[in-house]
């Protein structure tokens, strides 16, 4: 079964296809960050604009890439939530319309359940990317670590979860955006302020860690509030000071050392909560998914700290992109899941798990 994936839920227009839900035929993705670095943040109306431009050419490119016509393709699947009203909007009519002219099954897709099945490709012969060696077992411990998600989800079967916990107030790749701009590092902040913490003393400063009624909840507001002082306080400024002006007055040793502060503290607060859910649930695999699945702090405290081994997918599937949708469409398929009706299917931009 071979499954093209759509994805526009921000501001990259994705397409890939998959095939038997574990092998990548196909990647295509059309970014417009460059648009909106100037901005420091995603503007939904220029993101939206980008998509209707590039949404046919990229489908275009996945098919090409992965030698298909439109008989070869089984199934379509596409973003439907959440994220930003007019970008989704892009993509499901695009994919209404394409099921219907070429009369394909359609399958409305969560976004942040499909990072989580990126995990579960293994192969393919496209250049440049390192796949996981086999699929996740169950019951699977998820991580979703992304700008606008921190969630911890257990999962018995496919389409059978758990929700454990969430963030109550900013995700973790917020929390590095906001970090990123106290310290006067361009757009997108959290690859940037990995990059710099490279060259910082990780342990220069104590950080707090939230205390949550629920234990699996999160909190990173607190955190991002505590870097804010912390930055006033390395110049010699009290909490009136202007956050806009500290990049100019702290050092580039201040920075470094205050974003690797910053980093691991972060990601202690993820990675303390999956360990507590490991001991209480006893999954037999962990898989992180998201943007932030990137960090190079979050992988290496996952590999040194957890009790089981973990397989990471590749860079390039944790960031958006058509596969993880056509992969979750693919389980969809095959497992029996309604498909959604073309003629009405609707964006929900605050879908949630």
């Amino acid at each position: 079964m071979k499954v093209l994936g759509i994805e526009t839920s921000c501001d990259e227009s994705a397409a890939a296809v998959i095939e038997d839900g574990h092998r990548l035929l196909s990647n295509a993705v059309a970014s417009s960050m460059d648009l909106h670095a100037k901005y420091g943040g995603v503007i939904p109306e220029i993101a939206a604009r980008s998509h209707i431009e590039a949404i046919l050419p990229v489908i275009q490119q996945a098919l090409d890439d992965a030698q298909c016509t439109w008989d070869d393709i089984d199934a379509i699947a596409v973003t439907y939530g959440a994220g930003l009203g007019g970008s989704l909007l892009v993509g499901v009519l695009t994919a209404r319309t394409l099921a219907i002219a070429h009369d394909k099954p359609l399958y409305a897709i969560n976004h942040v359940a499909a990072h989580i099945y990126a995990n579960f490709l293994t192969s393919t012969s496209l250049p440049g990317l390192v796949m996981r060696q086999s699929q996740p077992s169950f019951p699977m411990l998820a991580i979703i670590v992304s700008g606008g998600h921190s969630q911890l989800v257990l999962f018995r079967d496919h389409f059978d979860y758990t929700l454990l916990g969430q963030t109550q107030d900013d995700a973790i790749g917020e929390a590095f955006d906001k970090v990123a701009k106290i310290i006067g590092l361009p757009y997108p902040g959290g690859p940037n302020v990995e990059k710099i913490a490279q060259l910082g003393d990780a342990y220069a400063f104590k950080l707090p860690k939230a205390k949550m009624a629920e234990k699996y909840d999160f909190s990173f507001s607190g955190l991002k509030t505590a870097v804010l002082r912390l930055a006033q306080a390395q110049i010699g400024e009290d909490y009136t000071f202007p956050s806009t002006k500290l990049p100019e007055r702290l050092s580039e040793a201040q920075k470094a050392n205050i974003a690797a502060s910053f980093s691991r503290t972060a990601v202690e607060t993820m990675v303390d909560k999956v360990l507590l859910a490991i001991e209480e649930f006893s999954p037999t695999s962990v898989v992180i998914a998201g943007g932030v699945a990137a960090s190079g702090e979050l992988r290496k405290q996952l590999t040194s700290k957890l009790p089981l081994p973990i397989e990471f997918p590749d860079f390039k599937l944790c960031t958006d992109n058509g596969a993880m949708i056509a992969t979750l469409g693919y389980f969809k398929a095959s497992l029996g899941q309604p498909a959604a009706n073309p003629y009405t299917l609707d964006i929900e931009p605050n879908l949630s798990m």
